[in-house]
């Protein structure tokens, strides 16, 4: 899967081009990107912390994160309002990859995005939590970092091992059989938790196909 296939263009989600060539990034610029920007967050904190309050801490940022992953996925990106501009923001955030999942450059989210809703949770977390805040965001954002490359991995990568194929088969299920079910990548435990796991196709599951080529797509 190398992007949107040879009878189809990408999607055009805003007119102005500058603004457009924002929308999208390849996963070497975002692997470089927060190679930068978690290290930036782990040196900001080093030494405010003991070694075990500091993985306290990041170990509850990232617990925050997995549940702002499911939350955010269900009751956000799968919002289906009434008026047309909340109608189109929605797309722009999310829609617009589930019409074309394969481009591999809206697979993940853009900095353009991504950096300043980073540093707004970060400044609020040390706002609210002091140095702690720090420690709390590095758990938080590094979740969001796994997501975002895990996600890309489902729709691009061959994921051979068991945990990976259980990852790629819950995210396709919900590309392709249940748009409305499996809202968690790297947390799909909250979709059993909150009832919201896909049962899957049988034969999908009777003959273990991970990849979306053998799913029918969802409505």
């Amino acid at each position: 899967m190398k992007g949107p296939t040879s009878d189809e263009q990408r999607l055009v989600l805003f007119e102005n081009q500058w603004l457009e060539k924002l929308t999208v990034i390849s996963v070497r610029w975002f692997v470089a990107t927060w190679a930068i920007v978690l290290p930036l967050i782990l040196l900001a904190g080093w030494g405010t912390a003991s070694p075990l309050a500091a993985i306290a801490l990041t170990a509850s940022g990232w617990f925050v994160w997995s549940l702002f992953e499911y939350f955010a996925h269900r009751k956000l990106f799968h919002w289906e309002p009434k008026a047309l501009w909340l109608q189109q923001m929605v797309f722009v955030i999310h829609g617009n990859h589930h019409a074309q999942p394969r481009d591999e450059l809206r697979n993940l989210m853009p900095p353009i995005v991504s950096i300043p809703v980073g540093a707004l949770i970060w400044s609020l977390l040390w706002l609210a939590a002091g140095d702690a805040g720090t420690w709390i965001a590095l758990g938080f954002v590094g979740g969001y970092v796994a997501y975002d490359l895990t996600h890309y991995a489902c729709h691009h990568w061959s994921m051979n091992g068991p945990l990976g194929k259980r990852l790629k088969r819950h995210h396709m299920q919900h590309h392709f059989i249940a748009a409305h079910k499996n809202y968690g990548v790297t947390t799909i435990f909250w979709d059993r938790f909150f009832g919201t796991r896909a049962e899957g196709n049988q034969k999908a599951r009777r003959e273990n196909v991970v990849d979306e080529e053998a799913l029918e797509p969802a409505e």
